[in-house]
């Protein structure tokens, strides 16, 4: 069951269950959309793969599965993460 996260980990931008901006990697890292094309260039800076759209859960079954709200918050540390990015940037992210 994916948690959804309720804010981008990078500028803490709310992203609420239903949010067509929230967009994570194989390990749920969640990042809003701005921050993956613009910052990360679609590199994950925990992991360093690729990131899909969040799926949105019905509304019906938020009541019986919620999300757990367990906010991160770290933002990138850009001198960190660049050798990773270079590294992965054009890469596609089934081949990193």
């Amino acid at each position: 069951m994916l948690e959804l996260r309720p804010t981008c980990e990078n500028c803490d931008k709310p992203l609420p269950p239903d949010s067509r901006e929230a967009m994570i990697c194989t390990y749920e890292c969640t990042f809003c959309v701005e921050c993956v094309t613009k910052i990360l260039e679609n590199v994950c800076p925990n992991c360093g793969g690729g990131f899909e759209k969040r799926p949105v859960r019905p509304q019906n079954q938020l009541v019986k599965n919620p999300p757990k709200g367990n906010r991160v918050y770290k933002p990138v540390d850009m001198t960190s993460f660049k050798a990773l990015k270079k590294k992965n940037v054009n890469v596609h992210p089934k081949d990193r």
